[in-house]
């Protein structure tokens, strides 16, 4: 939901034109499907990095708007709260380049921004959830100026017409109530892009939602919230509750959460935004004037606004997403599982092995959610966000199964497989798939080093919390400065 949108009220009359484009937009994208109106030939790759802001403290900063115009770079956008920013980085060819060219571009942008930050009292922290944000941190004046965010707030209450639950037992137990969606903004992402020809998108997203737990264990990096320590991955469950537009009563009649994992396997990427329209009132009916059964019929590309804005309000974990750039469309599956961080060759790694495990298990003769249920895919992903690397995950042909012994044995030669076939030689997948192995051998990622880190210094030294959370965020981003993978950071 990245388009800009006007502050207003909504009406009824609103709602009904909504729907009724809605559903024009879908016969339109059924048509094209059947056409073959999409861009197969150059498939591309694309990378999202959600950051937060600190001050010299490392305490939340919130200063998004100074950042941006210091930054004054278009690749760089506002998101939910004052203390977050997002970065996106240029869609490309996964080969382009050589090995370290992603990495530099990544990292040459990252320092950038981190020198302009810096001169506004600011500085960047690569992180699923920051450690030193506190529940008073997250009231409305921590909302993005941004008026679509406020628009947005307002639409999820009304639908709702109550406060907000966030209960989250871990470690620890979170019981509080909001009444804005800022603490949605503690959570921040990257988010993966991967363009696929329409008659591939079903097995690319069924391969995708079927490792999304894998994914999630292995790169944890939420283990805080609001002082408590929770789930290995709190994002996970944060993310659900904070954008929750259904009250106790709606949930149990088994109305869809907006932030779905699904409940199918999917035959088509038609399935998704048709199951979008069917499950899920509009949150923002804003419409344009185009028509696009009377651009197609023009000879053109219709963009099809109401759907992708609509689309960008439910908040599947692999999202579909229709786009035209140059007057061509194309699909691509969003990947959000993932936790920002912990480095810049941490999420390289990581977007290695999702590139390439995915294509491995679209090549199976006998695909691997022929073999699986979709709700085992789903509890995979919720044992792996509470339990992090030591997780055990179901997988067809070995049950539940350790997920380092399952990647070790199972997954990393299907990655290392799927990479060689999309034209990347052992030079480039080496050194990334090794980060991945590593974390497995050693049984450390972002989440384990926070936790030890913070035990270290709250059971040990003696800090009180909220210092012991402070000094480890802090040396959080030094050693996310030397890129180091992860679970290399020491603990002292």
């Amino acid at each position: 939901m990245g388009r800009d949108v006007p502050a207003r009220e909504f009406t009824r009359d609103d709602r009904r034109r909504f729907r009724d484009r809605l559903h024009a937009c879908l016969d339109a994208l059924a048509r094209m499907l059947r056409e073959s109106r999409f861009e197969i030939d150059r498939p591309q790759v694309g990378l999202e990095i959600e950051l937060n802001l600190v001050d010299e403290a490392s305490r939340p900063a919130m200063r998004s708007t100074e950042v941006l115009a210091a930054i004054a770079d278009p690749a760089w956008a506002s998101e939910l709260g004052r203390f977050n920013l997002e970065i996106n980085i240029m869609p490309r060819r996964l080969t382009a380049g050589g090995p370290d060219a992603w990495e530099r571009e990544i990292r040459d942008a990252l320092d950038h921004a981190e020198a302009k930050a810096a001169s506004v009292g600011a500085h960047l922290v690569m992180i699923g959830t920051l450690p030193t944000l506190e529940r008073t941190d997250v009231d409305h004046s921590a909302l993005s100026e941004d008026p679509r965010y406020h628009l947005l707030n307002e639409q999820i209450f009304a639908a709702r017409g109550e406060d907000l639950l966030i209960e989250i037992d871990g470690v620890e137990r979170l019981r509080t109530y909001a009444d804005t969606i800022t603490p949605e903004a503690a959570c921040t992402s990257t988010q993966f892009h991967l363009q696929v020809a329409p008659d591939a998108f079903a097995d690319h997203w069924n391969a995708a939602q079927a490792i999304a737990g894998v994914q999630v264990a292995l790169a944890a990096n939420s283990p805080f919230l609001f002082g408590k320590e929770l789930w290995s991955e709190t994002r996970i469950p944060l993310f659900e509750q904070a954008t929750d537009t259904r009250p106790d009563e709606i949930k149990v009649q088994g109305v869809r959460p907006r932030v779905w994992f699904g409940e199918r396997w999917i035959t088509s990427v038609f399935d998704l935004f048709e199951e979008n329209a069917r499950y899920f009132s509009a949150l923002l009916p804003l419409c344009e004037d185009e028509d696009p059964t009377a651009t197609l019929d023009g000879g053109r590309i219709p963009q099809l606004s109401e759907l992708t804005l609509h689309n960008g309000t439910v908040y599947r974990w692999n999202r579909p997403v229709y786009a035209v750039v140059d007057g061509v469309p194309h699909l691509r599956v969003e990947n959000r599982v993932l936790p920002a961080g912990p480095t810049v060759a941490d999420v390289l790694s990581n977007g290695a092995f999702y590139y390439g495990l995915v294509r491995a298990l679209v090549d199976e003769d006998r695909p691997v959610w022929t073999r699986m249920s979709f709700s085992a895919a789903e509890d995979n992903l919720h044992t792996a966000a509470r339990r992090g690397i030591d997780a055990e995950l179901y997988w067809p042909g070995m049950g539940q199964v350790p997920v380092t012994e399952l990647v070790l044995r199972r997954l990393l030669p299907l990655a290392h497989r799927g990479l060689e076939r999309l034209g990347l030689d052992s030079d480039w997948r080496e050194p990334l798939l090794g980060i991945v192995e590593q974390r497995c051998v050693s049984a450390r990622n972002g989440a384990v080093w926070q936790s030890e880190m913070f035990h270290h210094l709250h059971d040990i030294a003696h800090l009180d919390r909220s210092e012991a959370l402070r000094r480890m965020t802090r040396q959080y981003v030094e050693y996310m400065h030397l890129n180091a993978p992860c679970h290399t950071w020491p603990v002292d």
